[in-house]
């Protein structure tokens, strides 16, 4: 066991990024990502969810697959790349566990379109979610659309799930990605945490390992919610850092200081 299971007597870690979906906290927000996930998924078009850095877009993205039964659809889950069209069209077939090298991309699509077919006529649905989709060169978007649609444009085949930092935004709106960026139907925007939410967040976490005392002082938590500007990850970080001061400490409550000491340990 860790010195802080030791000490404060959790049942496991606290503040790590192994918890059950269903044992995720509720954020703000992840109501209507949800709903604009299942529309997009339902006509298969395309969503887009951006947020900064530890706001919480793939744990959302987690959660909503998470729902989706495995008999009715086929999750294809990629972290972009800076890569061309031919590379991402590689990672697509590697996830259907294909080898191919081709340096066609019209041979690729093809053979994508077709596999995509395949699934629709076992009457399941395949599913495309990008993580890191900022990271795509503009000539993917330019003719990412083409990967998706068939009989001259009449049928859309593949739902398309789009997740990154804000700069995804501003290359969809670039003139040559219009044709795929005229099928986004939903926009989803991760808000960082506000004061309140954060208090809820920390104790949520301190409950699902197995903590039901409050652990953090009220100015703890106003130190943990301005040192992260309510951004998860670094709340996470901030947390851990703070129950470890004070355990070194033997403190059972968790200060300002140790908020202050663990802010200085990470970046």
């Amino acid at each position: 066991m860790t010195n802080l299971q030791n000490f404060f007597g959790f049942r496991r870690e606290p503040f790590g990024p192994d918890l059950k979906v269903e044992e995720l906290y509720q954020i703000p927000g992840l109501k209507s990502l949800v709903e604009r996930f299942d529309y997009a998924v339902r006509l298969a078009s395309v969503t887009v969810i951006i947020g900064d850095v530890g706001s919480g877009k793939s744990t959302s993205l987690r959660y909503a697959v998470s729902r989706l039964h495995p008999s009715e659809y086929r999750i294809l889950s990629l972290v972009a790349t800076s890569g061309g069209l031919l590379e991402l069209y590689r990672q697509i077939c590697m996830a259907f566990g294909m080898e191919n090298r081709s340096f066609s991309a019209a041979y690729l699509t093809k053979t994508l379109r077709d596999l995509f077919s395949d699934i629709v006529a076992k009457k399941q649905t395949p599913v495309l979610i990008v993580d890191e989709a900022h990271l795509l060169r503009l000539d993917v978007f330019k003719q990412l659309h083409t990967l998706a649609q068939v009989d001259f444009d009449s049928k859309a085949l593949l739902p398309v799930i789009l997740s990154g930092q804000s700069l995804l935004i501003d290359k969809l709106l670039y003139h040559t990605s219009r044709p795929f960026a005229s099928r986004v139907l939903g926009r989803s925007h991760l808000e960082s945490l506000n004061r309140g939410d954060m208090e809820g967040y920390l104790n949520h976490h301190l409950e699902a390992a197995g903590m039901n005392e409050r652990l953090f002082c009220e100015e703890a938590v106003t130190a943990i919610h301005q040192g992260s500007g309510g951004l998860l990850r670094r709340a996470n970080n901030l947390a851990k850092g703070g129950l470890l001061a004070a355990a070194s400490e033997e403190c059972h409550v968790v200060t300002a200081e140790h908020i202050r000491l663990a802010s200085t340990e990470i970046l």
